[in-house]
């Protein structure tokens, strides 16, 4: 079963729920994103034109006759409805776990016993002595979504700066993402981890087993940089973490029963090697359907791999994969820019930028204030294209009024 909402249904992905006739509930989102059109336009002997949808009491009936059915939800904007209509199952416990990063901490604390954190409500944030806390810190919303609201307060000057961009922040955010997306009402506060930042793709199969589908290392332009500019994943990447991700996903299934449960998992590794949890996005793999890129870089269709319950052959994967790095890269725009100054985006020079362009998913920035997804193969001797694109603000690839 899929939920499918806003803000980005990849083809690959409806394109999928077709050729398995997996059945997809026929919300607003299926209408306002024109997905039938899409596949008309597509059809062909492997792949019909028709998804099967459901209305709300059909699909709720086929959990009632076999409430451990599999769902996948393309975005977290789904959940509202899962736990309203969906109680019956075990899927609203778990994903409320996940989603409420105190309640996850705590569960998972008698596995990191010196780990720091803090839960404060918003109201109280201006009133907060941050004195007594260790610097570096980083706070953000205890329920959150795409960077918003995440920043590292390196030292006590640094603190009515970031109160100030919270402020702002929070009014956005509640215009822009439901309450169940990103809840600004309270916030969590925890220690800065060291180390290098990877994102898990992965589910647990029906018994209760971790399957992992794709490991993207999250890279920054600096120490205090919490964007998602880019993530990229490749032969090493993948034979270095997936034993340790496995245990580490293996480790978690001890504190929550887990079972046909799909995830985007955010960690980071210390020197020590320590896997130290940040986050776990449920029902999901990387958000915007850019998990994708697991198709790009090694022709893994996530959604086939979730719903056939299909482990990865990595042996067999990654055999002409050396020197090759994959990367998705998100063009946020600049921050210091109005939106309705920018005239045009010049995308064949963002493309262009790219030794070896995979795919483009040009995105409306008016509303989402990105301007594309971009997927690229980068060989090694030519990383510099993505450590420029990681430092640049972007404004090269804008047309702007000035």
């Amino acid at each position: 079963m899929i939920i499918l909402d806003k803000p980005y249904v990849s083809d690959l992905l409806v394109e999928t729920a077709s050729r398995l006739a997996i059945p997809v509930l026929n919300n607003l989102s299926v209408k306002e994103f024109n997905l039938t059109d899409k596949l008309s336009n597509k059809a062909s002997e492997e792949l019909s034109d028709k998804l099967i949808l459901l209305d709300d009491d059909e699909f709720i009936e086929n959990f009632k006759i076999n409430n451990s059915q599999l769902l996948y939800c393309n975005s977290e904007n789904p959940i509202n409805w899962i736990t309203k209509h969906l109680s019956f199952t075990s899927l609203p416990s778990m994903i409320e776990i996940f989603k409420d990063k105190a309640k996850f901490r705590k569960i998972m604390q008698p596995l990191y016993p010196k780990f720091f954190y803090k839960q404060v409500s918003y109201k109280d944030l201006h009133e907060l002595d941050v004195s007594d806390l260790k610097f570096p810190f980083i706070i953000k919303p205890s329920v959150g979504f795409f960077s918003m609201g995440v920043y590292t307060v390196s030292n006590p000057a640094d603190w009515d700066t970031v109160k100030n961009n919270l402020h702002k922040e929070v009014e956005n955010m509640g215009e822009r993402f439901p309450t169940e997306v990103v809840n600004s009402n309270n916030f969590i506060i925890e220690e800065y981890i060291e180390g290098d930042e990877y994102a898990i793709d992965a589910y647990y199969d029906v018994s209760g087993k971790p399957v992992i589908i794709n490991i993207l290392k999250h890279i920054f332009s600096s120490d205090t940089d919490v964007s998602d500019r880019v993530y990229m994943t490749s032969k090493q990447i993948i034979e270095s973490y997936l034993e340790p991700f496995t245990k580490f996903l293996e480790d978690m299934a001890t504190r929550i029963d887990i079972k046909g449960f799909p995830m985007h998992v955010e960690v980071r590794v210390d020197k020590q090697g320590n896997i130290i949890p940040i986050e776990v996005n449920p029902m999901r793999f990387a958000g915007w359907c850019s998990t994708d890129i697991a198709f790009y870089a090694y022709g893994i269709n996530v959604y086939e791999y979730f719903f056939k319950q299909k482990t990865p052959d990595w042996e067999q994967l990654l055999s002409d994969k050396k020197d090759k790095i994959y990367s998705m890269i998100i063009a946020d725009l600049p921050k210091d820019i109005l939106i309705e100054d920018i005239v045009d985006v010049n995308y064949e020079g963002f493309v262009a930028h790219f030794d070896k362009p995979l795919a483009i998913r040009k995105i409306d920035y008016k509303k989402h204030g990105v301007f594309a997804f971009m997927f690229a193969e980068t060989s090694a001797d030519k990383y510099g294209e993505l450590e420029a694109i990681l430092k640049s603000d972007l404004k090269e690839f804008l047309v702007i009024d000035n």
